[in-house]
């Protein structure tokens, strides 16, 4: 089974300094859909990883949530491609529970929900939490995208780490990374 993690917030989705708390402040990143169904129809299961204080901040309600939730859904749908499953910590960083990127929770989860080899998977995000996550978890690749936080991200990972294996201007990018390099491992 071919596996991909993707962040949320600045992957997918403009990320916002006020937070994305209803479906009519969501906006996709421009290629961000294209790049969802170019994975689907490479046979990938997109599985999103995503840090979500909202709820406990009480910004927006759990069914707020998942009316944002089920919208993307249904839209990526629409363009041809298909998210498996969302997962998402409520919590803000003072809770200090496992599950908050960069701790290694919700993709252990994940891997427990759809029985996958961490080794053999790739998490695409736009922050040092999500490398480390994914790094945490064992992921296989890591891909860095500069939208969202990305490009300050980038800087400050050439400082002082997390190192990702590659970095792309923005998910349809990194996509097109991924199924490169998945191709040149097939060829003899």
């Amino acid at each position: 089974m071919k596996v991909v993690l993707l962040d949320r917030d600045g992957v997918i989705n403009e990320d916002r300094s006020d937070y994305v708390k209803d479906w009519s402040e969501f906006q996709f990143i421009s290629g961000s859909l294209e790049a969802l169904a170019r994975l689907t129809r490479a046979g990938y299961r997109i599985l999103v990883i995503t840090n979500q204080s909202v709820i406990n901040r009480k910004l927006v309600s759990l069914a707020g949530l998942e009316t944002i939730h089920r919208n993307m859904t249904q839209a990526v749908a629409a363009y041809g491609g298909k998210i498996e499953a969302i997962y998402y910590c409520p919590h803000v960083p003072e809770d200090r529970c496992g599950c908050r990127k960069p701790k290694a929770g919700l993709i252990l989860q994940a891997q427990k929900d759809y029985a996958f080899d961490p080794a053999h998977v790739c998490m695409i995000g736009d922050s040092a939490k999500d490398i480390e996550c994914a790094q945490r978890a064992g992921c296989g690749k890591t891909i860095l995208v500069r939208t969202g936080y990305g490009r300050h991200t980038e800087c400050a990972c050439h400082l002082n780490g997390p190192k990702p294996d590659h970095v792309a201007d923005d998910l349809k990018s990194a996509v097109e990374w991924l199924l490169q390099a998945e191709s040149s491992l097939r060829q003899p």
